[in-house]
């Protein structure tokens, strides 16, 4: 009899936390709960890697051998006017294939390619780049507050990758990421 009745009070309190969990996300409509350091809701209105990979693409014509990834000065790629989320990036300003937006410009983990990419030219390697003219460059925009990727930046970045590397038979060796990209990938899991 002693197990019935427990049963019974964990089975009751379940659809009361069933009930009430039920009512508070009806509350909330389709405003989704204020954002941590990851939000899914707001991770699936973003366009699709394998989309943007094709886009304005007539079809891969060079023969890519490796994939760098380096940051890139928020400040250096737009002007004034351009300082909004909502904005497009400057692309003329530019010497990346793919650039990883984090809010400042563009939505976060936004990811555009960018005219070498569509028209499958080589970048101009500068500063620590160690790719050649069969790398492709994607620059993870930051800024002076912030000197590293936010985590959208990291598995949207990590998802291109995936995608460019899959498609494109690129080995992992043959993949540079920043310095600290792992540790601060490592931060933003732990937190």
């Amino acid at each position: 009899m002693l197990f019935q009745d427990r049963s019974t009070k964990v089975f009751v309190a379940a659809l009361i936390s069933i009930g009430i969990g039920t009512v508070v996300l009806k509350t909330l409509g389709s405003s989704p709960l204020e954002a941590g350091a990851f939000s899914l809701s707001e991770y699936y209105h973003l366009k699709p890697v394998e989309e943007i990979v094709s886009s304005n693409v007539a079809r891969i014509s060079r023969h890519w051998n490796s994939i760098e990834i380096s940051y890139t000065d928020a400040a250096q790629i737009v002007t004034n006017e351009q300082s909004s989320a909502s904005s497009p990036v400057n692309h003329a300003l530019l010497n990346y294939h793919f650039i990883v937006c984090g809010g400042l410009i563009g939505e976060d983990g936004q990811i555009q390619s960018t005219e070498e990419w569509q028209r499958q030219l080589s970048t101009t390697p500068v500063g620590t780049w160690y790719g050649s003219d069969q790398t492709i460059h994607i620059g993870v925009i930051v800024d002076d507050r912030m000197t590293h990727a936010t985590d959208f930046q990291i598995k949207r970045t990590e998802m291109l990758v995936k995608v460019l590397s899959r498609r494109l038979g690129i080995q992992p060796a043959s993949i540079r990421y920043p310095d600290n990209w792992w540790q601060w990938r490592a931060w933003s899991r732990s937190s």
